[in-house]
Protein backbone atom coordinates (compact mmCIF):
# COMPACT_ATOMS: atom_id res chain seq x y z
CA UNK A 1 0.00 0.00 0.00
CA UNK A 2 1.19 3.21 -0.76
CA UNK A 3 2.16 5.85 1.83
CA UNK A 4 -0.95 8.16 2.78
CA UNK A 5 -0.93 11.83 2.63
CA UNK A 6 -3.04 14.09 4.89
CA UNK A 7 -3.62 17.91 4.41
CA UNK A 8 -4.54 19.53 7.69
CA UNK A 9 -6.06 22.96 7.60
CA UNK A 10 -6.04 25.05 10.53
CA UNK A 11 -7.66 28.11 11.84
CA UNK A 12 -4.40 30.26 12.47
CA UNK A 13 -1.08 29.34 13.80
CA UNK A 14 -1.24 32.17 16.52
CA UNK A 15 -3.42 30.52 19.51
CA UNK A 16 -2.08 27.59 21.45
CA UNK A 17 -4.79 24.89 20.90
CA UNK A 18 -4.53 25.16 17.24
CA UNK A 19 -0.28 24.85 17.49
CA UNK A 20 -0.74 21.78 19.79
CA UNK A 21 -3.28 20.90 16.81
CA UNK A 22 -0.56 21.25 14.44
CA UNK A 23 1.85 19.57 16.87
CA UNK A 24 -0.28 16.36 17.51
CA UNK A 25 -0.88 15.88 13.96
CA UNK A 26 3.05 15.77 13.24
CA UNK A 27 3.70 13.69 16.02
CA UNK A 28 0.63 11.11 14.76
CA UNK A 29 2.12 10.98 11.10
CA UNK A 30 5.47 10.30 12.40
CA UNK A 31 4.26 7.56 14.75
CA UNK A 32 2.00 5.91 11.99
CA UNK A 33 4.00 6.47 8.86
CA UNK A 34 2.37 8.69 6.72
CA UNK A 35 2.31 12.28 5.65
CA UNK A 36 0.56 15.72 6.97
CA UNK A 37 0.68 18.43 5.58
CA UNK A 38 -0.27 21.56 8.27
CA UNK A 39 -1.49 25.08 6.65
CA UNK A 40 -3.29 27.59 8.25
CA UNK A 41 -5.87 30.56 7.09
CA UNK A 42 -5.40 33.32 9.56
CA UNK A 43 -8.88 33.33 10.71
CA UNK A 44 -9.71 34.07 7.01
CA UNK A 45 -12.84 31.53 5.76
CA UNK A 46 -12.73 32.34 2.32
CA UNK A 47 -8.73 32.17 2.12
CA UNK A 48 -9.18 28.30 3.86
CA UNK A 49 -12.12 27.85 1.08
CA UNK A 50 -10.02 28.23 -1.90
CA UNK A 51 -6.86 26.62 0.03
CA UNK A 52 -8.97 23.40 0.49
CA UNK A 53 -10.51 24.17 -3.31
CA UNK A 54 -7.08 23.99 -4.67
CA UNK A 55 -5.55 21.13 -2.97
CA UNK A 56 -9.09 19.08 -4.33
CA UNK A 57 -8.89 20.86 -7.82
CA UNK A 58 -5.56 21.67 -9.03
CA UNK A 59 -4.00 19.14 -11.22
CA UNK A 60 -0.85 20.94 -10.78
CA UNK A 61 -0.44 19.18 -6.98
CA UNK A 62 -0.63 16.01 -5.88
CA UNK A 63 -3.73 15.38 -4.28
CA UNK A 64 -4.11 13.92 -0.48
CA UNK A 65 -5.69 10.85 0.68
CA UNK A 66 -7.66 12.39 3.02
CA UNK A 67 -8.43 16.57 3.99
CA UNK A 68 -9.02 17.47 7.98
CA UNK A 69 -9.59 20.86 8.70
CA UNK A 70 -11.36 23.23 11.51
CA UNK A 71 -13.41 25.53 9.98
CA UNK A 72 -11.60 29.10 10.39
CA UNK A 73 -15.64 30.80 9.77
CA UNK A 74 -19.06 29.66 10.62
CA UNK A 75 -19.31 27.19 7.21
CA UNK A 76 -17.88 23.85 6.87
CA UNK A 77 -17.54 24.51 3.30
CA UNK A 78 -20.47 21.88 1.76
CA UNK A 79 -19.62 22.32 -2.01
CA UNK A 80 -15.98 21.63 -0.85
CA UNK A 81 -16.70 18.49 0.89
CA UNK A 82 -18.46 16.75 -1.53
CA UNK A 83 -16.15 17.92 -4.61
CA UNK A 84 -13.68 16.67 -2.35
CA UNK A 85 -15.75 13.23 -1.87
CA UNK A 86 -16.38 12.94 -5.66
CA UNK A 87 -12.76 13.30 -6.48
CA UNK A 88 -11.59 10.13 -3.54
CA UNK A 89 -10.35 12.54 -0.98
CA UNK A 90 -11.66 11.59 2.43
CA UNK A 91 -13.28 14.47 4.51
CA UNK A 92 -12.84 15.28 8.23
CA UNK A 93 -14.34 18.35 10.14
CA UNK A 94 -12.62 19.37 13.53
CA UNK A 95 -14.40 21.00 16.10
CA UNK A 96 -17.67 21.80 14.28
CA UNK A 97 -21.43 20.88 13.98
CA UNK A 98 -22.32 19.99 10.02
CA UNK A 99 -25.36 18.12 8.67
CA UNK A 100 -23.97 16.98 5.60
CA UNK A 101 -21.53 14.09 6.82
CA UNK A 102 -24.65 11.71 6.40
CA UNK A 103 -25.22 12.47 3.31
CA UNK A 104 -21.78 12.29 2.29
CA UNK A 105 -21.26 9.04 3.72
CA UNK A 106 -23.89 7.53 1.71
CA UNK A 107 -23.07 8.77 -1.83
CA UNK A 108 -19.26 8.24 -1.63
CA UNK A 109 -17.04 5.58 -0.82
CA UNK A 110 -14.12 7.79 1.12
CA UNK A 111 -14.01 8.05 4.71
CA UNK A 112 -15.79 11.00 6.18
CA UNK A 113 -16.50 12.23 9.57
CA UNK A 114 -16.49 14.34 12.11
CA UNK A 115 -14.77 14.81 15.52
CA UNK A 116 -14.87 17.82 18.08
CA UNK A 117 -15.03 17.93 21.84
CA UNK A 118 -18.05 18.47 23.66
CA UNK A 119 -18.21 22.22 23.75
CA UNK A 120 -21.27 22.20 25.66
CA UNK A 121 -19.87 20.21 28.18
CA UNK A 122 -16.90 22.96 27.91
CA UNK A 123 -19.29 25.95 28.84
CA UNK A 124 -20.95 23.94 31.70
CA UNK A 125 -17.81 23.16 33.13
CA UNK A 126 -17.12 27.13 32.79
CA UNK A 127 -20.44 27.74 34.46
CA UNK A 128 -19.43 25.50 37.35
CA UNK A 129 -16.14 27.40 37.95
CA UNK A 130 -17.87 30.24 37.66
CA UNK A 131 -19.96 29.57 40.54
CA UNK A 132 -16.55 28.08 42.33
CA UNK A 133 -14.71 30.63 42.25
CA UNK A 134 -17.89 33.68 42.82
CA UNK A 135 -20.23 31.84 46.13
CA UNK A 136 -21.55 34.95 46.58
CA UNK A 137 -22.12 35.89 43.18
CA UNK A 138 -21.18 38.69 41.50
CA UNK A 139 -20.23 40.10 37.91
CA UNK A 140 -18.21 38.39 35.04
CA UNK A 141 -16.95 40.25 31.87
CA UNK A 142 -17.38 36.72 29.37
CA UNK A 143 -14.82 36.84 25.97
CA UNK A 144 -17.08 35.04 23.81
CA UNK A 145 -15.39 33.56 19.94
CA UNK A 146 -16.90 34.85 16.71
CA UNK A 147 -20.40 34.62 16.04
CA UNK A 148 -20.15 32.76 13.64
CA UNK A 149 -18.43 29.56 15.65
CA UNK A 150 -20.56 26.60 16.53
CA UNK A 151 -18.10 26.01 18.82
CA UNK A 152 -18.54 29.35 20.58
CA UNK A 153 -22.37 29.14 20.67
CA UNK A 154 -22.23 26.13 22.24
CA UNK A 155 -19.88 27.29 25.28
CA UNK A 156 -22.15 29.62 25.74
CA UNK A 157 -24.94 27.71 25.84
CA UNK A 158 -23.39 25.27 27.88
CA UNK A 159 -22.32 27.90 30.30
CA UNK A 160 -25.57 29.75 30.63
CA UNK A 161 -26.92 26.39 32.25
CA UNK A 162 -24.88 25.90 35.36
CA UNK A 163 -23.54 29.47 36.13
CA UNK A 164 -25.67 30.50 39.19
CA UNK A 165 -28.44 33.01 38.95
CA UNK A 166 -26.87 35.63 41.12
CA UNK A 167 -23.83 35.87 38.30
CA UNK A 168 -23.94 38.48 35.56
CA UNK A 169 -22.17 38.13 32.65
CA UNK A 170 -21.20 41.13 30.36
CA UNK A 171 -20.02 39.55 27.06
CA UNK A 172 -17.91 40.45 24.23
CA UNK A 173 -16.29 38.81 21.12
CA UNK A 174 -12.62 37.94 19.91
CA UNK A 175 -11.34 36.16 17.58
CA UNK A 176 -9.54 33.40 19.45
CA UNK A 177 -6.12 35.02 19.84
CA UNK A 178 -4.49 37.21 22.18
CA UNK A 179 -4.38 39.73 19.89
CA UNK A 180 -7.74 40.08 19.45
CA UNK A 181 -8.98 40.06 22.70
CA UNK A 182 -6.57 42.56 24.00
CA UNK A 183 -8.43 45.11 21.17
CA UNK A 184 -11.24 43.99 22.20
CA UNK A 185 -10.60 44.76 25.86
CA UNK A 186 -8.77 47.81 25.74
CA UNK A 187 -11.15 49.60 23.61
CA UNK A 188 -13.75 49.26 26.45
CA UNK A 189 -11.17 49.89 29.09
CA UNK A 190 -10.98 53.61 27.17
CA UNK A 191 -14.96 54.06 27.89
CA UNK A 192 -16.16 55.74 31.13
CA UNK A 193 -18.66 52.84 31.26
CA UNK A 194 -15.61 50.38 32.02
CA UNK A 195 -14.53 52.56 34.62
CA UNK A 196 -18.34 52.58 36.33
CA UNK A 197 -18.16 48.89 36.19
CA UNK A 198 -17.78 46.65 38.91
CA UNK A 199 -15.96 42.69 37.67
CA UNK A 200 -14.86 40.08 39.93
CA UNK A 201 -14.51 37.91 37.24
CA UNK A 202 -13.16 37.56 33.70
CA UNK A 203 -13.99 34.50 31.69
CA UNK A 204 -12.56 33.66 28.43
CA UNK A 205 -13.39 30.67 25.85
CA UNK A 206 -9.98 30.51 25.32
CA UNK A 207 -6.74 30.94 26.88
CA UNK A 208 -5.16 32.91 24.47
CA UNK A 209 -7.69 35.35 24.59
CA UNK A 210 -7.42 35.28 28.40
CA UNK A 211 -3.84 36.26 27.90
CA UNK A 212 -5.29 39.20 25.92
CA UNK A 213 -7.41 40.15 28.57
CA UNK A 214 -4.55 40.33 31.54
CA UNK A 215 -2.20 42.02 28.91
CA UNK A 216 -5.08 44.74 28.45
CA UNK A 217 -5.60 45.68 32.06
CA UNK A 218 -1.61 45.59 32.86
CA UNK A 219 -1.61 48.46 30.62
CA UNK A 220 -4.43 50.59 32.56
CA UNK A 221 -3.13 53.99 33.78
CA UNK A 222 -1.61 53.32 36.74
CA UNK A 223 -3.77 54.10 39.68
CA UNK A 224 -6.01 52.00 38.51
CA UNK A 225 -4.31 48.95 37.67
CA UNK A 226 -4.10 46.93 40.40
CA UNK A 227 -7.45 47.01 40.93
CA UNK A 228 -7.98 45.53 37.55
CA UNK A 229 -5.00 43.08 37.76
CA UNK A 230 -6.81 41.67 40.88
CA UNK A 231 -9.57 40.33 39.10
CA UNK A 232 -9.02 36.15 38.55
CA UNK A 233 -9.02 35.19 35.05
CA UNK A 234 -10.17 31.72 33.43
CA UNK A 235 -10.21 31.03 30.14
CA UNK A 236 -10.33 27.10 27.88
CA UNK A 237 -8.04 24.86 26.09
CA UNK A 238 -5.61 23.83 28.53
CA UNK A 239 -2.52 22.70 26.63
CA UNK A 240 0.18 21.55 29.48
CA UNK A 241 2.72 24.16 28.44
CA UNK A 242 0.17 27.29 28.54
CA UNK A 243 -3.32 26.91 30.44
CA UNK A 244 -2.34 24.29 32.57
CA UNK A 245 0.98 25.87 33.58
CA UNK A 246 -0.71 29.76 33.65
CA UNK A 247 -2.78 27.85 36.33
CA UNK A 248 -0.18 26.67 38.13
CA UNK A 249 1.57 29.84 38.57
CA UNK A 250 -1.22 31.87 39.14
CA UNK A 251 -1.88 33.81 36.30
CA UNK A 252 -5.30 31.95 35.12
CA UNK A 253 -7.40 30.98 38.18
CA UNK A 254 -8.74 27.64 36.34
CA UNK A 255 -9.24 26.82 32.61
CA UNK A 256 -10.99 23.67 30.86
CA UNK A 257 -8.58 20.88 29.41
CA UNK A 258 -9.88 19.87 25.71
CA UNK A 259 -7.85 17.32 24.19
CA UNK A 260 -6.24 18.07 20.43
CA UNK A 261 -8.20 15.35 18.03
CA UNK A 262 -5.66 16.01 15.00
CA UNK A 263 -4.41 12.97 15.99
CA UNK A 264 -7.18 10.74 16.92
CA UNK A 265 -8.42 12.02 13.05
CA UNK A 266 -5.00 10.43 11.83
CA UNK A 267 -5.72 7.52 13.43
CA UNK A 268 -9.11 7.06 12.30
CA UNK A 269 -7.97 7.49 8.88
CA UNK A 270 -5.23 5.22 8.80
CA UNK A 271 -7.93 2.62 10.63
CA UNK A 272 -10.15 3.24 7.68
CA UNK A 273 -7.51 2.89 4.73
CA UNK A 274 -5.78 0.33 5.62
CA UNK A 275 -8.44 -1.99 6.94
CA UNK A 276 -11.71 -0.76 5.60
CA UNK A 277 -12.81 -0.37 8.66
CA UNK A 278 -16.21 1.95 8.88
CA UNK A 279 -15.77 4.39 11.19
CA UNK A 280 -18.56 6.58 13.23
CA UNK A 281 -19.92 9.46 12.04
CA UNK A 282 -19.20 11.67 14.97
CA UNK A 283 -16.65 11.36 17.23
CA UNK A 284 -17.02 13.08 20.53
CA UNK A 285 -14.06 14.02 23.26
CA UNK A 286 -14.39 14.88 27.00
CA UNK A 287 -13.39 18.25 28.35
CA UNK A 288 -12.20 18.90 32.23
CA UNK A 289 -12.01 21.25 34.38
CA UNK A 290 -8.26 22.41 35.76
CA UNK A 291 -8.29 22.21 38.59
CA UNK A 292 -10.62 20.02 39.41
CA UNK A 293 -13.89 21.74 40.17
CA UNK A 294 -13.83 19.90 43.67
CA UNK A 295 -9.83 21.49 44.58
CA UNK A 296 -11.53 25.37 42.60
CA UNK A 297 -14.29 25.21 45.54
CA UNK A 298 -11.76 24.29 48.19
CA UNK A 299 -9.27 27.21 46.98
CA UNK A 300 -11.64 29.45 46.72
CA UNK A 301 -13.39 29.19 49.94
CA UNK A 302 -10.44 29.57 51.59
CA UNK A 303 -9.52 32.35 49.76
CA UNK A 304 -13.25 34.01 50.84
CA UNK A 305 -12.81 32.90 54.57
CA UNK A 306 -9.47 34.11 54.90
CA UNK A 307 -11.32 37.81 53.47
CA UNK A 308 -13.38 37.48 55.82
CA UNK A 309 -16.05 36.88 53.45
Amino acid sequence: MKRLSFLVSLTNNDNDYQQEQAAAAEKAARRLGVDAKIIHANNDAVAQSQQLLHYVQDSSVVRPDAIMFEPAGGTAFPQVARAAAAAGIGWVVLNHEVDYVLELRRTFKVPVFAISSDHAEVGRIQGRQFGALLPNGGSILYIEGPANSSAAKERTAGMNLTKPANIQVKTMRANWTEGSAYRTVSSWLRLRTSQESHIDLVGAQDDSMAMGVRKAFSEIAESERARWMKIPITGCDGMPKTGQAWVRNGTLAATVFIRPNTDLAIEMLVEAFKSGAQLPERKVTEPESVPSLQDLAASAGRLHRSAGV
